[in-house]
């Protein structure tokens, strides 16, 4: 099952950041949100992602194409038609990645849209590019394939700004 990525938006929000790179790779702990996305996926084994880009596609390209690089020990022979050899290999490696620049102006079913050519299974995961989360993926696929419907939605009543949310989702006020 593959984990299609919306990854277009401009991330207005945070605008000092995304000046310089797309919402999605803005860093928590030294790694950017997609990669803390796509580890969590890869956690529950799904390791096939689709991502849907628009605004800087290319420093998300650039950055997972770099990646096992900069992550690894490798010997380079300058000669064009030699491969490097890589000495270790990064956690990731197990994971395919599939780019697809879906335009910067693209709205978000249009994206959906222009990916589909990419899904190979009948059912697939979606995700913002921004969404980290703990959600056990496990529980929510084995939800979606027991309640036989066309789509499952994951949300969180975000905390009121006067209290905060507990277990159940009800809003407990703190004076």
């Amino acid at each position: 099952m593959e984990v299609v990525i919306l990854c277009g938006g401009k991330g207005t929000r945070l605008s000092e950041e995304t000046n310089l790179r797309p919402k999605p790779m803005v860093e928590i702990g030294g790694m950017p949100i997609l990669w803390h996305i796509m580890k969590t996926y890869s956690h529950f084994g799904y390791k096939q992602f689709v991502l849907a880009l628009g605004y800087k596609a290319n420093y998300i390209k650039e950055y997972f194409y770099n990646l096992r690089i900069s992550g690894s020990d490798f010997t380079l022979k300058m000669n064009p038609n030699s491969e490097p050899t890589f000495y270790n290999s990064i956690a990731e490696s197990d994971w395919e990645i599939t780019f697809v620049d879906t335009g910067e102006e693209t709205l978000k079913g249009a994206r959906v849209k222009l990916i589909e050519k990419h899904i190979k299974s009948e059912n697939f995961l979606l995700t913002y590019g921004d969404g980290v989360s703990n959600v056990n993926i496990k529980e929510l696929v084995d939800f979606h394939l027991k309640h036989q419907k066309i789509a499952t939605v994951t949300a969180v009543h975000p905390p009121s700004r006067f209290g905060e949310m507990d277990i159940k989702g009800t809003e407990v006020v703190n004076f």
